[in-house]
């Protein structure tokens, strides 16, 4: 039988390399690359024969799992309705952002609820926990604390109490004396988020893991935790904004994308009831370089404020900068909009912001930002009452999007009396909003604006 070969792996990045090398090709850093334990050549005996189900019962209908509602509304609808026993979340975030606040007030309001929480914090002492629990007004919540890095010895205690819910503060902290590795290595996090997930599914308990992200914004360590995993959940916001906005990327009791809005006071995270509102500066007064774009975030309809500034540049290559927008999709929109609307941007500096914190990654913002640089531009402003939605394809024809209905309804909620939304759009009835059906971006610039 073959010599199994070694495996080497970079603990930072988890790249597999074939030899050992002091310095990782994947990810530049040195002195990270650890030999593993080769994989197995198979079993070395057959196993039992697994159950299969024939495909009529696919057609049985199923019973929806049980759920426990937190009281916290904004975290509730992110997780699709409530905690689902025996599921694992992954919550990330960056530093200071408010993760374990939330995870906390998350944690009290369980409790109050019934639900047995155990909160195991790997960062702090638990007199350090209790502190914070006594700044925002939890001291009467019935959570039971613990300080504890040693997995065999968390998973023990998980399994005496066998509490609803546990939270893990946080999965890069956790070490266990099975894999020879240090804290926050790529084996040490894949390993102890195995047995965490394999326990809550086991046992019954619903487990919350909190994870470091890097500089780039995605959760550290290796891309298999994400997998493993029901639940993935981004914390979100700017520093220099109270906002912070709790996004699912991946949830597989509920739909994907799916926001929850707070706000950060004094006394911990308070719920945002109305975030269209709220990320909507005064409008009293129409400025140009300012447009309302009518999104969707998961289910929720959700108006945000764009606005753009371009002013003459005097570099060889004029600025570009974005903030709560992607910077390729940008570059794209100044592209067509010289290519088909003839309006250039050369020698201008372009500066482009969604209002409040906010990350719009939807295509159909394209014709509020683009509304946004022509009435920078041409210093043209926007009518206060107006909210923009469309696709804008590299031809400058204006694509429908979907839940157009939705996004109308929101902006006459909000006091909105007029819309622009691309041609063959299925706009419903009872909107009570006058609506421009544009064909193409050459056509919506040379009405709102004359140019082109």
């Amino acid at each position: 039988m073959a010599k199994s070969s070694p495996v080497f792996t970079c603990s930072a990045c988890g790249a597999v390399h074939k030899k050992w090398a002091g310095r990782c090709d994947a990810c530049g850093a040195w002195n990270t690359i650890v030999e593993e334990a080769p994989l197995s050549t198979g079993p070395k005996s057959l196993g039992l024969k697994g159950r299969l189900l024939p495909l009529t019962d696919l057609a049985t209908q199923e019973a929806e799992p049980p759920r426990a509602g937190s009281g916290m509304e904004e975290l509730d609808r992110v997780l699709g309705g409530g905690l689902v026993p025996a599921s694992a979340i992954l919550v990330g975030g960056d530093p200071g952002i408010g993760k374990s606040t939330l995870l906390l007030q998350a944690a009290a309001s369980f409790a109050r609820r019934g639900v047995k929480c155990l909160y195991i914090s790997g960062e702090e002492a638990a007199a350090q926990v209790r502190m914070r629990a006594q700044r925002l007004g939890l001291t009467d919540a019935p959570v039971a604390l613990g300080a504890e890095t040693n997995l065999r010895d968390i998973l023990t205690t998980l399994d005496a109490e066998r509490p609803g819910l546990a939270i893990i503060d946080s999965i890069q902290t956790m070490w266990l004396d099975t894999v020879d590795s240090a804290p926050g290595s790529v084996s040490q996090v894949r390993a102890a988020a195995h047995e965490l997930v394999t326990f809550a599914k086991r046992r019954g308990v619903a487990v919350i893991l909190v994870g470091h992200v890097t500089k780039d914004g995605q959760i550290a360590g290796p891309r298999v935790v994400e997998h493993m995993v029901d639940t993935v959940l981004y914390f979100e916001g700017e520093r220099g904004h109270q906002f912070r906005i709790l996004r699912a990327v991946k949830n597989r009791f509920g739909p994907a994308d799916e926001i929850g809005v707070f706000e950060m006071t004094g006394a911990g995270l308070q719920q945002v009831a109305n975030p269209s509102a709220l990320f909507l500066s005064d409008r009293d007064t129409p400025a140009p370089g300012s447009a309302v774009f009518a999104g969707i975030e998961g289910t929720r309809p959700v108006l945000t404020e764009i606005q753009a500034l371009v002013a003459p540049s005097n570099l060889g290559t004029p600025r570009r900068t974005v903030v709560g927008l992607d910077s390729g999709r940008l570059s794209t929109i100044l592209a067509v909009l010289e290519a088909r609307c003839g309006i250039p941007f050369a020698g201008l500096d372009v500066f482009l912001n969604v209002a409040g914190g906010m990350r719009v990654s939807e295509p159909a913002a394209d014709l509020a930002v683009a509304a946004a640089l022509v009435s920078a531009r041409e210093d043209v402003a926007i009518p206060p009452d107006m909210v923009l939605f469309g696709e804008i394809s590299l031809s400058g024809a204006l694509r429908p999007v979907t839940q157009t209905e939705n996004r109308l309804k929101e902006a006459s909620k909000l006091g909105f009396s007029q819309a622009v939304a691309p041609s063959r759009s299925k706009l419903g009835q009872g909107e009570g909003m006058r609506v421009r059906q544009m064909p193409d971006l050459a056509a919506f610039v040379g009405e709102m604006f004359g140019a082109g």
